[in-house]
């Protein structure tokens, strides 16, 4: 009989409601390799662009191989509602009417942050049920709140985070993160360092193996016999784009170097400002694509950027997910994140690192790779596709997982 894993996250989706992502994946992934899962998610939260519409508590639905688990929440629109902090709460006691519900009972129960408050329903169920009890962390709360958030460690919301996350690193079976040095950090509130195993986040081979190609209106924007710097995904403040922007000002002389930024967001529009009020003819904006063709545009780069805002907590390490679409396409790429002791791009020999919010560095680096032979930048997206398949495919990344969900 099939090991059976419930996963609990409640900000999961689906490809079609958001983004997917993670645990969509590793479940897909896991089903594949015979186990039998459920992957428990919130049908109300702020990051799902389509939310399921059913009568009643839950819904179950058949995913690729697995059971999506549907659970009705108060709805909300802000991620800085008070009903989703209500929501963190009321979320893991909702959960418990599950134990009824699911057909199959878990042998393992994987509970993921970023609020830890999930854990103690995770718990609850893992006891009754005498399961194996898996934290996972992606967001460390509550010291993203402390340190980013402003508040107070010794505010009576904060206490109630930091006693789950002390409890659960106690309390937990085995614990697994995205954020490499994050161990160093549970270590220092309790946690035994064995219990600890890194699972970044990855790519999809199956999604990256569809070769969908780019579509006309996107392939029409894209500047032609150009030096193509090129970015995909979310426009936000976090992405540091405004220095991307900084760094094709000081290379605007350079009349074959273009800046391409694929995507949409919050920040699109104050973007597009800067770049008018600086008069640069060297950077394209262009709307938001299917993930299924992000290779294809990828294609058409001559490297990547990525970057992140200066943040103390990247000291642990991040995982954002395109950094694998890029390490994937075989393109060189340009980090520009402050991430600790984690230095994938580096390690890798696949780009160029520079500080996070330098666009004197970054432009320095973007010269640089254009000033390169075309062989040596294809060493360096070469030696980035094989870090892809030796490290971040979700079929590999499913089997360090299943290790962790079912070793005794």
């Amino acid at each position: 009989m099939s090991k059976v894993v419930w996963i609990i996250h409640q900000y999961a989706s689906t490809p079609e409601t958001g983004i997917g992502g993670r645990h969509y994946y590793l479940g897909r992934e896991l089903a594949k390799k015979g186990f039998q899962v459920y992957l428990i998610a919130s049908a109300n939260h702020h990051l799902l662009r389509e939310k399921p519409q059913f009568e009643g508590r839950f819904k179950l639905e058949a995913a690729e191989g697995f059971t999506l688990v549907w659970v009705k929440m108060p709805d909300y629109i802000e991620a800085h509602s008070k009903q989703r902090a209500l929501n963190w709460f009321l979320f893991p006691w909702r959960i418990q009417k599950l134990a009824r519900l699911l057909p199959d009972k878990p042998d393992t129960i994987l509970a993921s942050s970023p609020s830890p408050i999930a854990f103690l329903g995770a718990q609850r169920l893992a006891k009754k049920f005498k399961s194996r009890l898996i934290f996972e962390v992606r967001d460390i709360w509550p010291l993203t709140l402390t340190e980013i958030g402003g508040y107070s460690p010794r505010h009576p919301f904060i206490r109630i985070m930091q006693w789950v996350e002390d409890k659960a690193y106690q309390d937990a079976d085995a614990v697994v993160s995205n954020l490499k040095n994050s161990v160093e950090h549970m270590v220092s509130r309790g946690m035994q360092r064995e219990k600890f195993t890194w699972i970044p986040n990855g790519f999809s081979l199956d999604e990256v193996n569809q070769k969908v190609p780019l579509n006309s209106a996107a392939a029409s924007q894209l500047p032609e016999n150009k030096f193509i710097v090129g970015y995909t995904g979310t426009l936000g403040v976090a992405n540091a784009l405004d220095a991307l922007i900084e760094a094709a000002e000081r290379l605007q002389h350079y009349p074959d170097i273009a800046f391409v930024l694929v995507g949409g967001g919050k920040e699109k529009a104050a973007l597009q400002a800067l770049v008018t009020e600086k008069q640069l003819d060297n950077v394209f904006f262009i709307d938001p694509i299917p993930k299924v063709e992000i290779q294809a545009m990828l294609s058409e780069f001559n490297a990547c950027y990525i970057g992140l805002k200066k943040d103390p907590l990247f000291r642990f390490g991040v995982s954002p997910n395109k950094l694998f679409d890029y390490l994937y396409s075989g393109k060189p790429i340009v980090y520009g994140i402050d991430s600790g002791e984690y230095k994938p791009i580096e390690e890798a020999k696949a780009g160029l690192q520079v500080p996070a919010q330098d666009p004197q560095q970054l432009a320095a680096a973007i010269l640089k790779l254009y000033q390169l032979p075309v062989e040596e930048r294809q060493v360096m997206g070469e030696n980035g596709r094989k870090a892809a398949m030796e490290q971040y495919e979700y079929g590999q990344l499913a089997e360090q997982l299943a290790k962790v969900l079912f070793e005794r």
